[in-house]
């Protein structure tokens, strides 16, 4: 019986390293083992996916079983933050801050993660968890992202963008990274489109300083105030306290503060940079 064993693990594993052999051109990776289902990432050609051993005997003819190491950027919804900010365990973990978006995976208990946004009632989380994910390996099994046409050029004296809701917040899993686009704060937000911002995010409150118009604002890095923030759009506001100092960008509208040379930035959006 334990010659049997030992020859069937030898078999298993001489089978798994003959599927891992370097890919021949960029290949989407997939939740599902299926053509339609959404991609987590690409893999470059040359490179050698790593077979996963916790799904292979229920992966379809055709396709492969691989494991992706993380960190993923994830979303979970805000009821499954505990009070004590942890993710409560057996929560979904989706590639999007919205309803019908795709899971990528279930928290457990022993995952790590860290909190780095805010989406209206989702929460956005670093997530360091190994994913057994999905490639062709048979048929089409290269695919190439269409690539994205390079942005205008941003004039000299200008340091906001207009953007828009959803495409800059880096929905889906950045792994590798997609970067959210690296906007300084500047021109007081004239526009009342929302836009993507960036600053280091400060309290306003002081015990010896006058009541401010917002409790939260954006300073350059010369520690200068640049705009308030008006957080009254985000629901989960008891995690506002971890972002104090901290470089974030934001998305919002910026409008002038009445009666005040300030301007005022509606968030709508909030995330570690």
């Amino acid at each position: 019986m334990k010659t049997n064993l030992r020859l069937a693990a030898l078999l298993l594993t001489t089978a798994l390293a003959a599927v891992a052999a370097p890919l021949i051109g960029t290949t989407a990776v997939h939740v599902k083992p299926d053509d339609s289902s959404a991609i987590i990432t690409y893999l470059k050609a040359g490179s050698e996916p790593v077979p996963s051993t916790t799904a292979p005997a229920t992966t379809p003819a055709g396709w492969m079983a691989v494991e992706l190491p993380g960190p993923f950027d994830g979303y979970v919804k805000n009821g499954d933050i505990l009070k004590n900010l942890d993710v409560r365990p057996g929560a979904a973990v989706y590639l999007a801050p919205k309803a019908g978006a795709v899971e990528l995976t279930t928290f457990e208990a022993t995952d790590k993660t860290d909190i780095t946004g805010l989406h209206g009632k989702y929460t956005q989380i670093r997530l360091e968890k190994k994913v057994t994910a999905f490639i062709h390996v048979s048929g089409p099994s290269t695919y190439v992202p269409a690539t994205a046409a390079a942005p205008a050029p941003i004039p000299a004296r200008s340091n906001v963008v207009d953007a828009a809701p959803v495409a800059p917040l880096a929905y889906g899993v950045t792994t590798p990274g997609r970067a959210v686009p690296v906007v300084n704060l500047g021109d007081g937000g004239s526009s009342m489109l929302p836009r993507l911002f960036q600053g280091r995010f400060v309290s306003t409150r002081s015990a010896f300083k006058p009541r401010r118009p917002y409790d939260w604002a954006l300073n350059d890095d010369s520690g200068s105030r640049y705009a308030y923030l008006d957080i009254s759009k985000l629901l989960l506001t008891e995690q506002i306290d971890n972002y104090i100092g901290h470089v974030v960008v934001v998305y919002g509208a910026g409008k002038a503060v009445p009666g005040t040379p300030d301007i005022v930035i509606e968030v709508e959006s909030l995330q570690l940079k």
